[in-house]
């Protein structure tokens, strides 16, 4: 279904700094296993570049100590489980709202229901994916957010859409206009976001600078109500906002 900031061609590159949190010891330990594979091997299974892999920087197993060990190392991606004890991942969410803006999250949950899923999109997630997903999934997941893209399970895309299309009909119905009162370059600013574009892309699509791409999807997210990238998507592809101005 967003690219981490551009370094210098002469730094080395360093791993993606992980934090684990979820309340099962033996799910945290078998991803901590998973993520140690070299990221030589991870290009060569799962065809996918990753840099310089990933490490575990950090690992929680409640809600309160994910807040507190995110505060402190200050992780590139958190991968959050939804059934955390005392707070629960969207309560971490919450909780993090003001220092997530560096940190890339991916969700994950045994099982989802579709108010809970709408709500973890409104909080800004990158990613979600279901715990019984494959390795590989796992992987396409994690490497497609920290790239600048969002992820969403196709059975969780469609438990979306279909929670989201009954509030674009009754939009529709009450005569609201679906344009958002978007301009051209909005328009195309948002179809190239729609299509998985990180912004650096965008910026040279459209011959614009970063910044200037920030300022129109800072305007796109206001006009369209949407707080995230990947709310954003799936509010564009159901009102057609993503195709050809």
């Amino acid at each position: 279904m967003s690219a981490p900031a551009c370094r210098p061609t002469s730094a080395p590159e360093r791993p993606v700094r992980v934090v684990l949190a979820d309340d099962q010891s033996l799910f945290r330990t078998s991803l901590r296993h998973l993520l140690a594979v070299p990221s030589s091997v991870i290009k060569e299974e799962y065809g996918a570049h990753v840099g310089a892999g990933f490490r575990v920087v950090g690992e929680a197993g409640s809600g309160e100590e994910t807040v507190s060990v995110v505060r402190s190392v200050k992780p590139d991606l958190l991968l959050l489980d939804l059934s955390m004890p005392r707070m629960s991942g969207l309560d971490v969410l919450r909780e993090l709202a003001t220092v997530r803006e560096s940190m890339r999250t991916v969700l994950l949950a045994g099982m989802i229901t579709k108010p809970d899923l709408l709500t973890a999109i409104q909080l800004g997630i990158d990613g979600l994916m279901l715990k019984d997903s494959t390795t590989e999934r796992l992987f396409e997941a994690m490497i497609s957010v920290m790239n600048g893209r969002c992820w969403l399970g196709e059975t969780l895309a469609t438990d979306v859409m279909q929670t989201v299309r009954p509030l674009i009909q009754s939009s529709r119905a009450a005569g609201g206009t679906l344009a958002f009162g978007l301009t051209p370059r909005e328009r195309e600013v948002l179809q190239l976001a729609a299509a998985g574009y990180p912004n650096k892309d965008i910026a040279q699509r459209c011959t614009i600078s970063e910044e200037t791409v920030k300022h129109h999807l800072t305007h796109i997210f206001n006009k369209v109500g949407a707080s995230s990238r990947a709310q954003l998507v799936l509010v564009a592809n159901q009102c057609g906002l993503d195709s050809a101005v």
